[in-house]
């Protein structure tokens, strides 16, 4: 004689669940937000590999109108920024805060703590 189901498994068969969004679709939405998108930039410096640094500017470049709007913003071409935001992209400072500029955001140092002396 076999098992009945669980009631949470017959419930889960009647009533499916609502679609998910895809996740880098929800990401793009959330970085329209400048201090969203200031934070994300921080945390993938802090994270210190490169690749999701240019990730991360690729993704709030997509929030801001496109790589091509931030192409036209930072006065550099489009191919060049392409190739800057992509995982194995390398920009020259001058180059990346240009892009940060045209992304409403700009690079700054703080200390992380006291310096033995």
């Amino acid at each position: 004689m076999p098992k009945p189901a669980c009631k949470t498994t017959r419930r889960a068969a009647k009533k499916p669940l609502p679609p998910s969004v895809p996740h880098e679709r929800w990401l793009v939405e959330r970085l329209k937000d400048p201090a969203e998108a200031a934070a994300y930039v921080e945390a993938a410096i802090e994270e210190g590999d490169q690749a999701a640094l240019m990730l991360a500017l690729r993704h709030v470049a997509q929030a801001l109108g496109g790589i091509s709007k931030i192409a036209r913003k930072s006065k550099l071409t489009r191919e060049a920024t392409y190739r800057m935001l992509s995982a194995s992209g390398n920009p020259e400072l001058r180059s990346l805060t240009a892009i940060l500029d045209a992304a409403g955001l700009r690079l700054s140092v703080k200390p992380v703590g006291r310096r033995a002396a």
